[in-house]
């Protein structure tokens, strides 16, 4: 019945009437146009109303605003929103009713525009939500499109934890929240971060409330220092020390850890009000002194690696966690004062024997010397008093060499053996640190662990000769060298020094003997013990005077009881009184010949 009814003609609809284009209806065509316009929203170019999404695609969004056509909207004036959908409403800018095509042009982004600073101070005042569409990095954080408006996202306000890679974060929409505005430029500052600090606020109290001493808790490495690594126990930071990574030593945290890497720790300790929390890693492994070798004693031979240098000596670590220490006192037999540096280095790969084992306290002492024989064990049969060796100069003192024959086996040149001749003030005018030096061996002290050693004794004593040549009364070519309060240094033939007291340095005209003067002296003092020959120039001419005088005295006598007889014998006499004393020389001597080569030559 009612299909007949909807079916069915109009009875009074007149054909001939539609046919010719006329209607037959109340309304004339100026009505119906009339009508169909107040249908339509009233717009207006550049005003900002809303419209509802009808349809949407990859490239852009139709919006039905109720007018007479539809406008399109491009896609990316959407970014800020990508959960944007058919049915939602949106505020679209009305910037041409119609173009050339008769197309209505729609903006949304001028519509968010012209009304972003208001919606900006708004969500300002109220701390409200919003969304914004990261665009590009600058420098220190990103550009946010919020509202059409470009605001600064610092880089400290992305996230509650340290941002590494920023580009990960370009083109995606996130919710901030405005934390600054300022007015006068129309800068506007938002942060991520303010979002999910109040949630992780809360879970941090939760978490601190809970703590205890010896707790175990998962977190992840959120930043690594020089110091130490800081983890995230979930909204709660920790700080793990490098000396609590790893029972081995660590130079660096990034040798154990790494960034975001998951790991369990243990609490150590932490302030009262639990702001500072100080975790351990190496405390959840076992000790490695628990896990040595328990066979492992004094005396062993073990090899280890170099890890720590001091002055005093080398840490060596024989197994991750365990070291010993090689005190520098036995690193060489040597009794001299050296720093460890001296033997080693880090990084060394050494081996050492056991001299101290302490597993209670976890403390080892090591030694390499006892790994070579003790020089001293044998130091009769390799050095015997009377062996003549070559050494190498260490250091000096006032009254010696200190001389080094090998490793650990030192000896002393006393000053008085190191020249038969020259008188020697300061080792440094004979030799140098670091120069060889012929040594014959003269003493051993076995339990000082010091050798005498001598140099001069490698060459036979000239005194024995020089006690035939420089006889008391002897005259001698000489030159003054030195001059002193006490007199004069003279330089005698074969290298021989003599001293002239100042009366005996007085000319025959009644000067005195200069500096560098060349002259003759008189031996009056020889003594080859304290080799010491004592000179005078004086004398010589005192001594013909004298001889003069005892000459004329009996030769006067004699005339005054015989006249003047025996003329001739007076002569004689007289003659050999008065004869100068003969100088003596080495050339004069046959049987010093050789000697005297070859102190010339010398």
């Amino acid at each position: 019945m009612t299909e007949e009814v909807k079916n069915s003609p109009i009875e009074d609809f007149d054909w001939e009437a539609y046919a010719k284009g006329e209607s037959k209806s109340d309304k004339t065509r100026e009505e119906l146009t009339k009508t169909y316009d107040e249908s339509l929203n009233t717009v207006r170019d550049k005003d900002v109303i809303e419209g509802t999404i009808i349809s949407l695609n990859k490239r852009e969004a139709v919006v039905n605003i109720g007018y007479k056509s539809d406008g399109i909207i491009p896609m990316s004036e959407f970014r800020y929103n990508p959960d944007i959908k058919v049915g939602d409403t949106v505020e679209v800018f009305i910037e041409n009713q119609e173009d050339k095509k008769g197309q209505l042009i729609l903006s949304h982004r001028k519509a968010r525009a012209a009304r972003s600073w208001d919606r900006i101070n708004e969500a300002l005042e109220k701390d409200e939500v919003i969304k914004g569409y990261i665009k590009c990095r600058t420098k220190g954080g990103m550009i946010v499109d919020v509202f059409g408006i470009e605001a600064f996202l610092p880089g400290s306000q992305i996230d509650v934890k340290p941002i590494r890679d920023y580009d990960i974060f370009v083109g995606k929409t996130m919710e901030f929240k405005v934390v600054k505005i300022n007015q006068e430029f129309k800068n506007v500052v938002v942060s991520h971060k303010a979002l999910i600090e109040a949630e992780l606020e809360q879970q941090k109290r939760e978490i601190i409330a809970k703590l205890e001493k010896g707790q175990v808790l998962e977190g992840s490495v959120k930043n690594i220092t020089s110091y130490g690594v800081f983890i995230d126990l979930g909204g709660v930071d920790g700080l793990i020390h490098i000396t609590d990574l790893s029972w081995g030593r660590v130079s660096h945290p990034e040798e154990v850890v790494q960034l975001d890497q998951k790991l369990n720790v243990v609490i150590l300790d932490f302030d009262d009000e639990k702001k500072r929390i100080a975790l351990g890693l190496k405390q959840l492994m076992p000790h490695p002194w628990d896990a040595l070798d328990p066979n492992l004693k004094v005396g062993d031979k073990i090899k280890g690696k170099v890890v720590v240098m001091t002055d005093y000596g080398a840490f060596v670590e024989i197994a991750p966690g365990v070291e010993g220490l090689i005190h520098v006192s036995e690193m060489s037999w040597s009794q001299h004062l050296r720093s460890a540096q001296d033997f080693m280095k880090v990084g060394d790969e050494v081996e050492a024997v056991i001299l101290t084992l302490d597993r209670e306290d976890r403390k080892m002492s090591l030694g390499v010397k006892q790994l070579r024989q003790d020089p001293w064990e044998d130091i009769e049969v390799r050095y015997p008093v009377g062996s003549k060796h070559t050494a190498r100069v260490r250091n000096f003192t006032n009254f010696g060499i200190f001389v080094e024959l090998e490793e650990g086996v030192d000896g002393l040149i006393h000053i008085s053996d190191l020249s038969w001749t020259k008188k020697v003030k300061h080792p440094s005018e004979f030799t140098q640190p670091g120069a060889d030096i012929d040594v014959q061996v003269l003493d051993i002290d076995k339990d000082s662990r010091r050798l005498s050693l001598g140099h001069k004794q490698l060459e036979e004593n000239p005194w024995d000769v020089f006690e035939t040549i420089f006889t008391v009364g002897s005259v001698h070519e000489g030159t003054i060298i030195e001059m002193v309060e006490k007199g004069a240094v003279v330089a005698l033939p074969y290298g021989v020094e003599g001293f002239a007291t100042p009366k005996h340095l007085v000319k025959a005209d009644g000067s005195k003997a200069q500096l560098d003067e060349k002259l003759d002296f008189k031996v009056i003092e020889f003594n080859k013990d304290s080799k010491r020959i004592i000179l005078s120039h004086s004398r010589i001419f005192e001594d013909e005077q004298k001889g003069g005088e005892r000459a004329e005295r009996p030769a006067r006598e004699r005339r005054e009881r015989r006249g003047n007889g025996a003329p001739r014998r007076q002569a004689e006499e007289t003659a050999v009184l008065n004869t100068p004393l003969e100088k003596t020389t080495l050339g004069d001597l046959e049987a010093l010949a050789a000697l005297k080569q070859k102190l010339e030559g010398k």
